[in-house]
């Protein structure tokens, strides 16, 4: 079989992220998550509830839906990804989770907005988006064979532009000629194409079957081009048993590698944070400044243009200066942004008293407030999510990469429960969603405290002959 040139490896490999992206932009932040949110608090209204008590069971019942799968996440992803170092294959995984990613996008057209079960909608999401993340954790994993330890950081940066671009282009595509309006149109004035129902929303859910196919069409570079190293090993028998044994080593062993469980404690804390954010965006763009789903979507457009583009940039920075300095630069950045979506209300912007009259086209002064603060969280987020798998390359064990990924999804996933949890708790506590996001501060602000004990170039190669 000839060889394919690494220059082809990478280029498939940085097309996953395209194929794989939009699903956290269109289904988890901009379209779906504040669709559901929209039609499910009309329910309820409807069913007697008050508006401000249906909004917010709303945004509990799609807070717990991405509680349940990230716990499913979190126990699932270190085994798994022992497994496959065990195993020494990646590919099979992908596939299978990619058929996941599939069925669980396509499957949300069933989101009828008069006569959806909300069980059915949610648990045919979360399988979507267990699908995407453990897709996500395998490629990740990959990324040490595609250049020299000095390139990675351009390489992920790389990566996670070209995937911000294509969460942008399916974005602009889906606002221009599918997502709907309250009055039926879509951004550009026109109903939705191929003779959607607007009345029955299906525009907007067409979104899902957009991303299933979406996915299926630009995985095909990654298919083609991305290949494993011929002399694999099988999967051992009791693999489940053998890999659970040792990830209980592992774990045991952190304390050895004190660099590593700092950077795991630090990523996990603003992680977190930085998903609270995205999560409850749209939710908290709609209930404070009564925004529309289209408008979710055009300051989802300028997110992602800002956070392609310094995506991009950090991962030149990361190259350069190492992937610490630009998480670092990036969590201050979010914390700013935080305090300062804070502070806006329809009358107030960055604690300044401002009209609620438009000021530039149809956007008042809080609207362009919400709008910059989006674009630092676009800017910040995409650069500290690039730079942090970067650094955990530099953090893992070298011969147990996937095994690390899987213990970085654990991070990520073990506590997805608190950010929205404390939203949802400081929000009942404080009546008020401006106060109810002030936890996602307190996060970035330990993550960073975290980082003080997390060695740039990670640990000494004698913990890892030790550790082994």
């Amino acid at each position: 079989m000839t060889e394919i040139p690494l220059i082809k490896r990478v280029r498939g490999w940085m097309m996953f992220d395209w194929a794989s992206q939009p699903y956290n932009t269109l289904l988890l932040t901009f379209i779906f998550g504040p669709y559901f949110a929209e039609i499910l608090s009309d329910r309820l209204m409807s069913e007697g509830m008050v508006e401000g008590e249906a909004k917010a069971q709303a945004q509990a019942v799609w807070g717990w839906a991405l509680a349940i799968s990230g716990g499913l996440i979190a126990i699932m992803a270190p085994i798994l990804g022992a497994m496959a170092d065990s195993s020494g294959r990646r590919l099979p995984y992908i596939w299978c989770f990619s058929v996941l990613y599939i069925i669980g996008a396509g499957g949300l057209w069933l989101a009828h907005p008069e006569s959806f079960s909300v069980p059915l909608v949610l648990g045919i999401f979360i399988v979507g988006l267990i699908g995407m993340e453990f897709a996500t954790i395998f490629t990740n994993a990959m990324l040490p064979d595609l250049g020299p330890r000095d390139e990675i950081g351009r390489l992920s940066g790389s990566g996670w532009a070209v995937g911000y671009v294509g969460g942008l282009v399916a974005l602009v595509l889906t606002l221009c000629f599918l997502a709907e309006n309250g009055a039926g149109k879509t951004l550009i004035g026109w109903a939705p194409a191929f003779g959607l129902d607007p009345d029955m929303r299906e525009g907007t859910r067409s979104v899902g079957p957009f991303m299933a196919l979406w996915y299926v069409v630009f995985m095909i570079p990654f298919v083609l081009w991305v290949k494993e190293r011929p002399a694999q090993r099988r999967v051992p028998k009791g693999a489940v048993k053998l890999a659970i044994r040792d990830l209980a080593s592992t774990l045991k062993r952190l304390p050895q590698s004190p660099s590593l469980t700092a950077y795991l404690g630090s990523s996990m804390l603003y992680r977190d944070a930085l998903n609270g954010m995205y999560t409850f965006g749209g939710v908290y763009a709609g209930g404070v400044l009564g925004w529309s789903v289209v408008d979710i979507g055009v300051f989802g457009i300028l997110a992602v243009i800002f956070g392609a583009i310094f995506a991009f940039i950090g991962g030149r920075a990361d190259s350069r200066f190492g992937p610490k300095p630009v998480i670092v630069v990036s969590i201050l950045a979010l914390i700013a942004s935080a305090i300062g979506i804070v502070s806006i209300s329809p009358d107030s912007a960055f604690g300044i008293p401002v009209s609620e009259a438009n000021i530039l086209a149809s956007f008042s002064a809080s609207d362009l407030a919400f709008y910059l603060c989006g674009c630092v969280v676009g800017a910040a987020g995409g650069t500290v999510q690039a730079a942090s798998r970067t650094m955990l390359v530099r953090q893992a064990n070298p011969d147990r990469m996937t095994e690390a990924f899987g213990l970085y999804a654990l991070a990520g996933k073990a506590t997805a429960f608190l950010a929205p949890a404390l939203i949802a708790l400081v929000t009942s506590i404080s009546e008020s969603q401006r106060i109810g996001v002030t936890p996602v501060i307190a996060l970035f602000l330990l993550g960073l405290i975290l980082l003080l004990w997390v060695k740039p170039e990670g640990e000494d190669k004698e913990v890892w002959a030790s550790a082994t």
